[in-house]
C-alpha cells in the first residue's frame, strides 16, 4: 500500500484517508541507518545556504498536542550549525500583537536569506485554535485563508522557500503520549489542562486542519501530511523532504574575488 505525503493542489483533504501508522514498508532499523547520511547532507546544504545568502528556507510544523513538533526539531536538525537556524514558537498573542493584524508577529520571525527558519506552530493557529474556540467571527477566519496564501506567495516571491508539515497522529496515540507525560516525572511539566480541552474537541480540530490543508495547499507552499505515530518514521520523512527541497536550489559556496587580495606580512 502507498500513501501520498502531499495532496494535489485543490484537492479536498480527508484525514481519515491518511494512516498515521503508515511507514511505506520501511523498517525502523533501516530508517535509523539511513538518517545519519541524510542529516550529514542537510548539514552540508545548510552550510552552502548560509554562505550563499541567496535563499531562505521556512519550515512550518503543525500538529495536535503531543504530535512531535519539538522532537522533530531536535532530531532533524541535530547536526545543523545552530548559527544558521531561527526557531520561533508561537503561543497566545500578547496585547501588542493583538493590536496588529494576525500576521504582524509572524512576519517578524520569518528567516533572513541564508537561514533556515522553523515555526513550532505558526500563523495556522489563527485558522485552527481561533476557529475551534470561536475567538473571531467565522467570516474573519474565512478571509484568513486567502490572507495566508497571499502572505506565503509574497515570501516565496522574495526567495523564501516554504515547507509545511502536518505531523499526523491518531487520537489513540495522543492518549498514550499524554499518559506517558503524566507517568514520567521528567515529562510531567509538559502536561497542560489545555491539552485535554483540545482533545475533547478532536473532531472539530480535524475539520479545521482539513480545511487549512485544503485551502492553503498552493503550488508555492505545499502541505506535507506526515504519518507521525512512529517517531522514527516522522523524523526520516521530514529530513528527507528538507534535503530533497534544498537539493533543487543549486546551492554552492560563492567564489570570492581574490584578484587584489594581499595578505599582510
Amino acid at each position: 500500500m502507498t500513501q501520498r505525503f502531499s495532496p494535489d493542489v485543490g484537492e479536498s483533504v480527508d484525514l481519515r484517508l491518511y494512516d498515521s501508522e503508515f511507514t511505506n514498508g520501511l523498517e525502523k532499523e533501516q530508517a535509523q541507518r539511513a538518517l545519519p547520511a541524510l542529516q550529514e547532507r542537510l548539514r552540508q546544504l545548510q552550510s552552502m545556504l548560509y554562505a550563499q545568502r541567496r535563499y531562505a528556507l521556512l519550515v512550518v510544523l503543525q500538529a495536535m498536542d503531543t504530535g512531535g513538533k519539538d522532537g522533530a526539531i531536535k532530531k532533524v536538525f541535530d547536526a545543523v550549525n545552530p548559527l544558521g537556524l531561527h526557531i520561533a514558537n508561537f503561543k497566545a498573542p500578547s496585547a501588542e500583537e493583538l493590536a496588529h493584524d494576525f500576521l504582524w508577529r509572524i512576519h517578524q520571525k520569518t528567516p533572513p536569506k541564508g537561514y533556515i527558519g522553523i515555526f513550532n506552530r505558526s500563523h495556522y493557529e489563527d485558522v485552527l485554535v481561533v476557529r475551534v474556540n470561536e475567538l473571531v467571527p467565522a467570516q474573519v477566519v474565512d478571509q484568513r485563508y486567502e490572507q495566508i496564501n497571499d502572505f506565503e506567495r509574497m515570501l516565496t516571491q522574495n526567495d523564501t522557500v516554504i515547507l509545511k508539515f502536518y505531523l499526523h497522529i491518531s487520537k489513540e496515540e495522543q492518549k498514550r503520549r499524554l499518559q506517558e507525560r503524566l507517568d514520567d516525572p521528567t515529562k510531567r511539566w509538559k502536561f497542560a489542562d489545555g491539552d485535554l480541552h483540545a482533545r475533547e474537541r478532536w473532531d472539530d480540530y480535524m475539520q479545521a486542519y482539513q480545511d487549512a490543508l485544503t485551502r492553503c495547499n498552493t503550488p508555492y507552499a505545499r502541505w506535507h501530511i506526515v504519518p507521525a505515530n512512529k517517531k522514527w518514521y516522522r523524523d526520516y520523512v521530514v529530513t528527507e523532504r528538507i534535503v530533497q527541497t534544498l537539493e533543487t536550489l543549486d546551492l554552492r559556496y560563492p567564489e570570492p574575488d581574490l584578484g587584489r587580495v594581499v595578505i599582510p606580512k
